[in-house]
């Protein structure tokens, strides 16, 4: 700009970057007029809207996703009745609850198989996925890594659900199914959680292994592909 004898140059490249203009060849000639100053403060309270409807896009989108997961959550709640059900679909909706405890320091990474839907109660099988992503985020306190498997080996379905935490102390590990255990200071746990997981997948006659090291703890659910 300089170059082309503008008059405060610096200023106006500045105001070009703040729009996310990173090249002025194309707005040489409107930069050199007497009223450019106006032109320019046009132009970035026109920057300012499209960004703020950007935000708002986004944020509308984000909602729009937490209201269908929450339905989702809730749709089989009143129905104690086994129905064919997405295992996927059911742990994404549980993630989507989950985006504002994720989004700030939890990278998520997914190894999702393709399986087909499975006769299950979606609602009870959500709890178990609620239960064990929660723990896990309270594993890392809420910084680390989650990773989820999903997978099938012939007539079994496998999800397991892995943190980056501190891991569990093996004089604990084998208590953690007990009912009323827990290491949770008071007010932050009942000790019901994985005691109620547990049930839940022998209900669906499943089971349940649980392998902990320092730096790495994985849950995981066994599910069989025909109920019955």
């Amino acid at each position: 700009l300089e170059d082309e004898n503008i008059d405060e140059a610096d200023d106006i490249a500045d105001t070009l970057v703040d729009m996310g203009i990173y090249a002025a060849d194309d707005f040489l000639l409107l930069l050199q007029k007497p009223d450019r100053e106006l032109i320019l403060d046009l132009a970035y309270k026109l920057s300012e809207i499209q960004r703020a409807t950007q935000t708002i896009n986004t944020a509308t989108d984000r909602a729009s996703k937490v209201v269908f997961a929450l339905k989702n959550y809730a749709r089989y709640d009143s129905e104690e009745v086994m129905i064919q059900a997405d295992i996927i679909d059911g742990i994404e909706t549980v993630l989507t609850l989950y985006q504002n405890n994720l989004k700030h320091g939890v990278e998520v990474l997914r190894n999702f198989q393709k399986i087909e839907p499975i006769l299950c109660y979606p609602d009870r099988l959500n709890q178990v996925w609620t239960n064990l992503i929660h723990n896990a985020l309270q594993a890392m306190d809420n910084r680390g890594t989650l990773t989820l498997d999903v997978s099938q080996d012939n007539d079994l379905i496998k999800v397991a659900v892995t943190d980056s935490g501190k891991g569990i102390p093996p004089e604990i590990l084998p208590k953690i199914f007990e009912p009323f255990f827990t290491t949770k200071p008071p007010g932050e746990g009942t000790g019901l959680g994985l005691d109620i997981v547990s049930k839940i997948v022998d209900k669906h006659g499943g089971k349940m292994e649980v392998a902990s090291v320092p730096g790495k703890t994985t849950f995981t659910v066994f599910l069989p592909v025909n109920l019955g």
